[in-house]
């Protein structure tokens, strides 16, 4: 277990879970995934008022809770992964910024080109 900001574990190489977060994030913005959540609110729905048994209630609640906690950890990982790109990116054209108004090319300018391509790698 590790206490690493998600960008900045392992370098520059994604692991199984970044990928399984970037899908997850992918799939949670479809309207697939909206048509899923309707569904699942639906049959919770219709279980009260089926007046089903309390274990098919609390099963259908508990599958909600289920399905919330995961999205929060894999959409999570991927916001961050998103932001921590950002801030590359920001930090890489205020130094060449920086640079340039001082008259100099130094490395701002290859820190620049390396952090637009920052989120693929992330």
């Amino acid at each position: 277990m590790t206490l690493e900001h998600p960008a900045e574990r392992g370098g520059s190489r994604r692991g199984p879970f970044e990928h399984l977060a970037e899908k997850a994030s992918n799939f949670t913005s479809s309207p697939a995934f909206f048509g899923v959540c309707l569904l699942l609110v639906g049959i919770v729905i219709g279980v009260h008022i089926a007046k089903a048994p309390l274990t098919w209630m609390l099963l259908a609640g508990e599958s909600m809770t289920a399905v919330t906690l995961l999205l929060l950890a894999l959409l999570k990982n991927s916001e961050r992964r998103a932001e921590h790109a950002v801030q590359q990116k920001l930090d890489a054209i205020a130094a060449a910024l920086l640079e340039a108004q001082q008259g100099e090319s130094g490395p701002a300018r290859d820190k620049l080109r390396t952090a637009i391509g920052v989120e693929e790698e992330t």
